[in-house]
This record gives structure tokens, sequence and C-alpha cells, in this order.
């Protein structure tokens, strides 16, 4: 039993074990069979479009596998591979399970779940993807989609090829280069991190025989364009600081004029103009080849990228480059593939390429920025949209992010507009309990910013994107829904004026505006609209004014550039660049560098017409005699010459003083002159030699500043026309002075030697000198203190002077203030200041005094003394507040403020001389005297007259106020140097005629009416007996001081400040007319006894008060009432101020109390 029962034991396993052997015999074989099936991943992929996926796709894929596609297109096509799933082993580096995507420029390793949904680009029409898996954990792997697509040049870049005679990229043969003499080159250049070297060439331009004509590259001195043999360099039109070609694309355009001679630079929103003189008139030969590159071994090319080279056969000015956009091509050469030549080897198709249109952005979790998108930012359209979602999963917010930035790409993937998503940000809202389900809804808010780059001009409106968003709602991930979507355009910057002057439009976003700089017609300013990606609005940034401030050292190449060879200079542009070397030379230290800029400008400018140079000669000589008092050398002297114009300036010691002499000669094979100190040349074009006695006659002040001696020669005498003598001037002109001091009346001559520019068979020389004092200060010639030695002959003219000429610039009368030391100059700056101050406080007592008493101001005396005071308070004020207003640098201010300050000064001239005029009438004319409306007359005279003068002044300027009045430099010391700014009349015959001539009449007038008057008071007083001698001397004296000052006779000071008084005139004129309104009070106010009896009566108390029915108020009344109807009312000048003269016009006004008005009307006028 027990065996039987082994025995069938034994036999259920056997048939059992045989039965399990078969089972895993069959699996083995199937999963070989499977396995074997999944192998075949190493293919090449040629369709135009495909499907591939992992080894086993759906399922996992299997362990140890290395599999590897190639997708390959034609030329001109690049490939497209979209991952549609995707699931690897995902770790650190993919160092287990891993696919490398090779796309032609740097491999890249994919694991996890990151790739699906993306696609990526290859570069060439070449993509390899490659696959393998490690001995453990397998995943379902990926499925991938590809797609050729055609490429355009314009998704393109080109590697610049290094070596000339291989794979050379060139313009197509079928494209002809016309010839050029003014054209637009546009380009977009990189340069590799790792290259130093700076000597390059971007691209070449050659004829038939391989000469070069046209070419742009960096040496050791910067970046040039080379056109027709002229290297032009332009390193001072790039920024400063930095390398300009990096590892990213910089957009560069040129536009060359060679009419002008003029190069613009725009690069990175800025615009600036070089001169180059060696292009003027050259013309670039047509049918040449132009290769990107250096064309020869000699010089290397750039080692970088090059893209969008378009050219064209006309000039633009920086606005339209400002606006140029990618749809604007080149008629002569344009980025695209008929124009080019390019082997495959250079070529590389790149994402975000500024003008590329078929690229598709690649969808990424995180958005893409206008950092990445290069220029496709600038000047795009902005769209700010405005989404909430609703989400039942309580994801964080970057979860939120990042399925909403998926979203917002894919959704805007393969659309008609190229769109890109350039900022994102989450805002949680609020949360609610759903009614059918037991959990909460979450919402958030979302703020996307949008750009569309209107490439093609196509317009995108607000709602096509907001039906665009909404129609892709369900594809959102991760069950969120769309609730609300708002999508509005990003405001533009509205137009404003900042800082005054500047002028900016309306402007969109990320736009940069440029302008001209206030004053200038060659610098420029610019200004950016920003936009703000906190909320997504525009606003404007800070002007940038730097090309407006530039130094002096660039401004001065600016304008040696604007005025070099071939420039077509018009009068207005020629006064425009002196008045800049008037500032530079002003405001700047001169250097030997600098001031040889300078002159060489003042050179160009001598080329010029007669005509173009008239309206700013007479600032230029200026100019150029300040350069010469200012510039700064070592040695004993230092010469510049140029074609047009020498300086030179030589060190004197005036105590070791023995004679010197200039001398100006040609060289040998050079159109520049040769200057020399203190040696005879023969055949010199001029010379100067100056006696040993040149010095004696100077004063102390003067001998102790003296430091140098400049002398001036012209070649051209086009800054010398003198209006009133049109006489051919046959000569050359030389000038010479010593520092900034006037000489003349010398003991011994200078004798000045002068070539004629044309040969005189009959020579009647007549020998003259450049007096800016002429001709309303435009200069005239004079011959004064001149004359013609017998040595002189038909080639040459020796003259005979006992003056140097030199060029003053203050407004005294003989123009000498210059030669006031600084130290005398500040005390009476701050006797002025500190006088006309005091001056307006007492001028301002005096008229509130007169204003608040009524019976003070009854008669006319008072009245007219209350329209003095006017004048004087505001003249002074005026005055005070004039520096201060000239620090504004602002022109019409200054005028206006020159004016106002003029119309006082001749106001309180009038009303002085009114004042004589009524003293005459009262004292003199006192009977049979009858004046109707007399003081509405007498206001019409004090106030009209003065503005019927300013009114002629600026109707004769025309619109040109500012050559009448403006900003000038007054208190310079015998340097040229300091000063301050103040606004007054700049032109000097407006200056003699209206102040000294107006002056002049009215202090005569007054003279005359004093000596009258003194005599009649003093013919009176003397007949009283109960005063003594004594009492009476002292009455008149004190009636001559208050006349004299009531009058203004201590202005007459000016007319005596003449030579060696000069000083003690100014200081004597400085104190008393400063003070002016001080002594009017005290001796037409404080001491008259009815003002003080007023004072004590209104602002006194306890016993210094004086009753209501005092005794001198009654009398006042008393007289008041009885003189009501007095034809002479008031007649009686209380100018004088005494109580004498005060009780004689009473009795006088008695005397006529009975007589009627009807009476006199044969006086009436």
């Amino acid at each position: 039993m027990m065996s039987h029962v082994s025995e069938m034991w034994c036999y259920h396993w056997k048939w059992k074990l045989q039965h399990c052997l078969c089972l895993f015999t069959t699996y083995i074989i199937y999963m070989q069979q499977a396995a074997h099936g999944c192998y075949d991943c190493r293919i090449v992929l040629t369709d135009p479009s495909g499907v591939f996926t992992s080894p086993c796709f759906p399922s996992d894929y299997p362990n140890s596998q290395a599999c590897k596609w190639i997708i390959r297109a034609p030329h001109g096509f690049i490939i497209q591979l979209t991952f549609i799933d995707f699931d690897i082993e995902e770790a650190p580096g993919c160092i287990y399970d891993s696919l490398t995507l090779d796309n032609g420029e740097s491999p890249m390793n994919l694991c996890g779940i990151t790739a699906k949904g993306l696609s990526y680009n290859s570069t060439g029409n070449e993509m390899i993807v490659s696959f393998k898996s490690d001995f453990s954990i397998q995943k379902k792997g990926f499925n991938a989609s590809y797609v050729r697509i055609a490429v355009s040049l314009r998704n393109q870049k080109v590697i610049i090829p290094q070596v000339p005679e291989v794979d050379a990229v060139s313009v197509a043969e079928t494209v002809s280069v016309p010839e050029l003499s003014q054209f637009t080159l546009c380009f977009e250049a990189t340069k590799g991190s790792s290259d130093d070297n700076d000597d390059w060439k971007i691209f070449s331009y050659t004829d038939a025989l391989s000469t070069e004509f046209f070419s742009f590259g960096k040496t050791t001195k910067g970046h040039f364009l080379s056109i027709s043999g002229t290297q032009c360099i332009i390193e001072n039109t790039l920024p400063r600081n930095a390398e300009f070609f990096t590892g990213t694309f910089q957009q560069l355009c040129v536009v060359v004029d060679s009419f002008s001679g003029s190069v613009g630079i725009y690069a990175k929103s800025t615009y600036r103009i070089v001169y180059c003189p060696g292009i003027f008139g050259k013309v670039i030969p047509g049918n040449g080849r132009l290769v990107l590159g250096s064309n020869s071994n000699e010089v290397s090319s750039l080692n970088g990228d090059i893209y969008n080279f378009r050219l064209w056969n006309f000039t633009m000015n920086a606005q339209t480059l400002a606006n140029l956009s990618c749809d604007v091509k080149g008629n002569i050469v344009d980025w695209e593939n008929e124009f080019w030549s390019i082997p495959t080897s250079a070529l590389k198709a790149e994402n975000n390429l500024s003008c590329g249109s078929y690229l598709i952005p690649s969808s990424a979790i995180e958005p893409t920025s206008c950092a990445n998108l290069g220029s496709l930012c600038q000047g795009g359209l902005f769209y700010r949209i405005s989404i909430t979602v609703f989400s039942s999963n309580s994801n964080s917010v970057s979860k939120v992010h990042d399925v909403v930035a998926e979203w917002l790409n894919r959704t805007f993937q393969n659309w008609n507009y190229t769109v890109y998503v350039v900022n994102i940000s989450i805002h949680p809202g609020s949360t609610k309990e759903g009614v059918r389900e037991k959990r909460s809804i979450k919402s958030f808010g979302v703020l996307a910013l949008l750009v569309y780059n209107s490439t093609n001009n196509i317009n995108l409106e607000e709602e096509d994107i907001r039906q665009k968003l909404i129609n892709n709602n369900g594809t959102i991930e991760g069950g969120y829904k769309l609730h609300s979507v708002e999508v509005d355009p990003v405001e533009k910057c509205l137009a404003e004026e900042n800082p005054p002057n500047y002028f900016w439009p309306d402007t969109r976003p990320t736009v940069t505006n440029f302008t001209l700089c206030h004053g200038s017609s060659v610098q420029t300013a610019s200004r950016t609209c920003y936009l703000g990606l906190q909320n997504y609005t525009s606003y404007w940034g800070q002007p940038d004014l730097r090309n407006c401030t530039e130094n002096a050292a660039d401004i001065a190449n600016q304008l040696l550039n604007l005025t070099g060879e071939g420039q077509q200079l018009t009068s207005d542009k020629v006064n425009d660049v002196v008045q800049k070397l008037k500032k530079i030379v002003n405001d700047e230290e001169i250097d030997e560098s600098l001031g040889s800029t300078v002159v060489t400008i003042f050179s160009n400018i001598l080329t010029s017409s007669d005509s173009v140079l008239a309206a700013s000669s007479s600032e230029a000589l200026k100019t150029i005699d300040a350069l010469a008092l200012k510039i700064q050398f070592t040695g004993p002297s230092m010469s510049i010459s140029t074609r047009n114009l020498a300086l030179g300036v030589s060190s004197i010691n005036s105590t070791s003083f023995r004679g010197g002499s200039f001398s100006v000669s040609p060289q040998n094979n050079a159109s520049d002159f040769q200057i020399d100190f203190d040696k005879d040349q023969t055949n010199a074009f001029a010379s100067v030699v100056l006696p040993p006695s040149l010095l004696k006659n100077l004063s102390q002040d003067e001998f102790e500043v003296i430091s140098r001696a400049q002398f001036t020669f012209f070649n051209k005498n086009g800054l010398f026309q003198d209006a009133e003598n049109p006489a051919n001037l046959t000569s050359f002109v030389v000038a010479c002075s010593i520092g900034n001091i006037t000489i003349q009346d010398l003991q011994d001559y200078v004798k000045v030697t002068i070539k004629h520019t044309k040969i005189q068979e009959d020579p009647k020389p007549t020998c003259v000198f450049w007096d800016m004092n002429k001709n309303g200060g435009n200069g005239g010639w004079n011959p004064a203190g001149c004359q013609v030695h017998r040595e002189s002959n038909e080639n040459e003219t020796v003259c005979l002077c006992n003056h140097l000429t030199h060029f003053g610039v203050l407004m005294d009368l003989q123009r000498t203030v210059t030669q006031i030391d600084p130290q005398n100059t500040k005390v009476l700056t701050f006797i002025s200041y500190i006088g006309c101050g005091i001056s307006a406080i007492f001028s301002a007592a005096t008229l509130l005094t007169y204003i608040a008493f009524e019976k003070l101001r009854r008669d006319y005396p008072s009245k007219i003394l209350m329209n003095l005071s006017t004048a004087l308070l505001f003249l002074n004020l005026i005055f005070l507040l004039d520096g201060w207003i000239a620090s504004f640098d602002i022109g019409g201010l200054c005028i206006a403020v020159a004016a106002l300050l003029h119309f006082f000064l001749l106001a309180t001239f009038t009303w002085m001389g009114l004042e004589a005029v009524h003293m005459y009438i009262a004292l003199v004319k006192v009977f049979n005297t009858y004046i109707r409306r007399y003081i509405l007359k007498f206001c019409i005279i004090g106030w009209g007259l003065p503005a019927l003068v300013i009114a002629i002044v600026l109707a004769s300027a025309n619109t040109n106020a500012s050559h009448v009045y403006g900003k000038e430099l007054y208190g310079k010391d015998a340097t040229g140097q300091g000063g301050d700014d103040f606004c007054w009349i700049k032109n000097e015959v407006v200056f003699y005629v209206t102040c000294a001539g107006y002056f002049g009449i009215m202090f005569l007038m007054n003279v005359a009416m004093f000596i009258v008057v003194m005599v009649q008071i003093c013919g009176r007083n003397g007949k009283r007996t109960n005063r003594s001698l004594k009492e009476e001397i002292l009455r008149n004296l004190r009636s001559v001081v208050s006349l004299t000052f009531l009058l203004g006779m201590t202005w007459g000071f000016a007319f005596f400040a003449w030579g060696p008084l000069t000083l003690p005139f100014l200081y004597l004129f400085s104190i008393f007319n400063s003070l002016q309104g001080l002594f009017i009070f005290v001796f037409h106010c404080a001491m008259k006894e009815n003002v003080q009896k007023q004072w004590r009566r209104h602002l006194c108390c306890g016993r210094f008060r004086l009753a209501d029915n005092s005794d001198w108020s009654k009398t006042a009344t008393n007289i008041i009432k009885k003189s009501s109807d007095n034809l002479g009312k008031s007649l009686s000048s209380s100018s004088i101020g005494s109580n004498s003269t005060y009780l004689t016009s009473k009795s006088k006004s008695t005397t006529n109390t009975y007589c009627k008005r009807n009476s006199h009307t044969d006086n009436v006028f």
C-alpha cells in the first residue's frame, strides 16, 4: 500500500515538473521573439515627416538598449522634433536612462517627463536622436514626431569664414552692385568671447582687380570704416568702456554721404555723426565683389557670426533707422537666399533671431523674456492679459505658474501671428466651497505680458487674442478651468517736455526717441519709454543728455569734423560753431592740444565766403583773442600753425623785457606756416617788432600782471569786414597784444611789416588797425596812431604804430574796467551790492511814508518824489536779482531782465530831470504859470519816454533781441579769468545812445536847473537878516547836497572816470549812486518837518506822540484849504528840504490864492 502511494506521488510530481518546464520554455521563446521585435531602433529617417518611438512603446522599454535615429532633410530645410509623450527614468544628470538630442550645435540629455510637449529645432538639415537604458528600472519611453521645415535666410545666421579662399561667403553673382556715393548699410554681428584679436574685418568690397574700396573692421586705434583708401575711425560714435560686439547679436547701421563727407553710425538706439573729409566726393565703383569677412590673409576675419546684412543706395536719418523694421528690404543687397552665395557649412539656423519668422517658440514652463528675444521686443506691440482660473486642487502658486505658463505657450504656437509670452505673475484669489462636491474651489489671478512682433504690419486686435485663449480653454491641464479673460494694449508713454526745451512725442514701450540737443544742430538727446514688469504699464525713463554735455575735447573734435574740408557751411552753422567755441574757450581749461583743435576749426571756417562769415566775425575775433589769453603752455613760447590761421604766444618777463619780435613765414612743401620768435626772416609774410620801451608807461598793477604776448596771423581776411569802409584789403592781417591790457601812446613805435597779397604797381597804402568799437561793436578799420614807413614798397608795407590793438568786453564809457585789479573789483562789487540793497530799503521806506500819510502827498513835489522813489526801488531790486537770474541760462528771461533794468534806469534819469523842471517852474516861473493835469503829463513823460526808447530799441532789433540784450561776462581780471554773468545791453551803439547819451542830456539839463535854482534860493535866503552868516551857509550847503542827490548829479562821475582818475571816480560813482535812495530818504523824507510830525502823530506813543490838534496840524490844514483853488497848487519844491524854502513857497501859494484857473489860459500846454 505504501509502495503504491509512493509511486503515485512520484508520478504526480514528475508530470507537474514536466508541465512547468514546458511552460517556461514556451515563455522564454516568446520573450526572445518579443525582444527581438523591439530591437529595430537604429535607422535613418528621410521622409518629410514621420513618427518614431522608444522600443516597445507604449510598453516599458527593455534594459540595456542603445538606439539611434538619424533624421535628414535636403539643404535649405531644418528638422523640427516634437515629443508627444515622454517618460524616461529620472536621475541627476540623466546618468541611468537618457535620450540625447543633437541638433547640430550642442547635444542635450533628456530624462524624466520634462520634455513632454516640447519642440526642438535643428540648426542644420540633420538631427540625431540617441536613446540608452541600463540594466534596471524601465519606463514607458517616448513617442516623437518630426517634420522638415523650409528655411529662409532670415532664420539663419552665417558663421564668418576665417579662411577667405575656402568656403567664402559673398554676394551672388546675379546681384549687381551699382556705384555708391551715398548709401546705408545695416547688419548684426557677434564676436567669440575667447577672441582677443583687435585687428579684423567683418566685410570687404573689392573691384575686379581685388582692390579694396570699402570695408568695416577694427584695429588697435578702434573701429573703422574704410572708403576708397580713406580710413575713418568711428570709435567715438560707439558706446564706450566696453567691447561693442559680444556674444549676443548687436545691430550696427552705417550711413555714408560722400557729398558732405559725413559718416553716421546708429548703434544701441543712438545716432552719432563723424565727419571724414577724406571721403568727400569719393565714389565706390560698381560691379565689385562683396564678401563677409576679410578678403586677404593679411588681416583676419571677425571670429563670430553675422546676420541680416542689408544695403541701400540712399541715406537714412536717425528717425528712419530707429523705426527700421525687418520688412524694409535692402534695395541693393538683402538677407535673402537669392542675394547670397553661402556654403552649407557656414549656415546655422537659430531661435530668436531678430527677423526670424518661421521658428515656433519652444513650449516651456518658464516664459521667454525680452532679454532672450533680443531686438524682437524693441518696438513690438505689447498686450496685458488678465486671466482668472479656478482649481479644485490644493496646488501651490508655483504649480499654477508652471501649468498656466505651459498652456499659454502651447496656445500661441502655430498661430498666424508671431507672439511671445514674456512675463507671468500669479496672485491667489478667494476660496469657496463647491455645491455638489465636498471640496473647496480656489481662484487664481494671472497677469501675463504678450509681445507681438508685427514684422508683416498685420494688425492684431485684442479680441483676437481673447478668443484664442477662450477657444483653448479645454487644453488647460491639471484640473484648471478658465473663468474670465481681459486683454488690453499697453499704453504709450504720453508726450511731455522734460527737461525744458526737450519735447518727447507719444512713444510705444521699449522704443527710444531722439531729439536735437537744445541749442545744437549736431548733438542728439535720447529718451526711452520703459515697460514696468510689476504691473505691465509704460513709463518714461530719464532723458539721456550725455551727448549734450560732452567734454570740450569731444565737442571740439565734432566741430572739427563738421567744418572739415568739403563741408558746405552756412551762416547759421558758422554762428553755431563760433558760439560753441566761445563757450569752450570761456568755460574750459585750454591746453595745447585743445587749443590746436580750436585754431584748426577757425582755420576751416575762414575758407567760407565773406557773406557767410559776416554775422559771426566779431564774436570769432573775440574768441580767438580770448583763446590766446587762456591757452596753457610750457616753455618760453608756443605756436599753432594751420592753413589759414597762425597763433603764437610768448612768455614775457616784465622786469627784464628788452623788446621782442614775431614773424610768420611760409614752410617748404607745407601748407602751414613757420612761426618764429626773436628771429629775423627776410621772406616773412608778416612780422611785428616790439620796442624795448613798450612797457614803460604802464601802471604798477599792469606791470605786475603782464606774463605773455599774443600774436595772431590771418591768411584770410573774411573776419574783417568794414561796413563803413568797404575798401579792398590788399595784405595779410597780423595782430599783437600784451596780456589783457591796453597799450597806447608809446614813446617808440611798434614796427609791423606785412606782405601784400597782390603786387601794387603804384602803392598808396594806409596802415590801419581793427577797432572793435566801430560800427556798433561789429568792428572797422581805424588809421589812428599808425603811419606808413618809407621802407614800404610794392611787395610789402611797413607800418609804425604807437599802440597795440586789444579787444575789450566791459560796459564802462571808455571800456577800461578790465584794467582794474581783482582786489579793487571785489571791493567795488561789494560796495555796489550793499549800497543797492540799502538804497532799495530806504526807497521803499520813502514810498511807504508818502503812501501811508495822505496829507504828505497832496502837493506836486511829493507826487514827483514818489515816482522817483518807485523807479529807484525797482532799479535797485532788478540790479540785485540780475546776476542770480543770469545763472539760470534762460535766454528769453535774461533778455526781459536786461530790458527792464534798462527801462528803470532811463525812468530814474527821466524823473530826476522832471524834478529839476518842476523846481524851475516853482521857484523861477512862479507867476502866470498854469499847467492843466500837471502830474498826469509828468507821468506820461516820466514813464512813457523810457518805454518809448525801449520799444524803439526792440523794434530795431526786429526778432533778434538777443543781439541787443543778453548775458555777458563782467568783472574779468587782467588775465581774462573770473567774472560774473550779468544780463545787460550787449550792443555798444544802444548803450552809448540810450544810456550815456540819454543821461548826458538829462545831466546837462539838471546842471543848468541846479545852478538856476541855487541862485534863486541863495538870493532869497540872503535877504533874511534873522539868521547868522554861518546858519545861512549851512542851510545853503544842505540845499546843495539835497539837490545833488535828488537831481542825480553824482551820476556825472562816470564822465570823469578817465586816465589816472578812473579808479577814484569809480569808487565815488559806486558809493554815491548805489546809496542814492538812502540820501533821498534822509534829505527829503526824514529831515522834513511835516514828515517828522506825521511820524510822531501816527507812529509814536507816550510823550513822543504829537496831538491831533497841534499847531502844525491846524496850520497845515488851514494852508491846504486856502490853496485848494490855487492854480500853481503846491508848486513849491519840497526837494530842497529846508524850512526857509518851505515857508517861501508857502507864502507864494498864499499870494496866489485868489487867482482863477481861467485867467491863465495863455500859458496852458
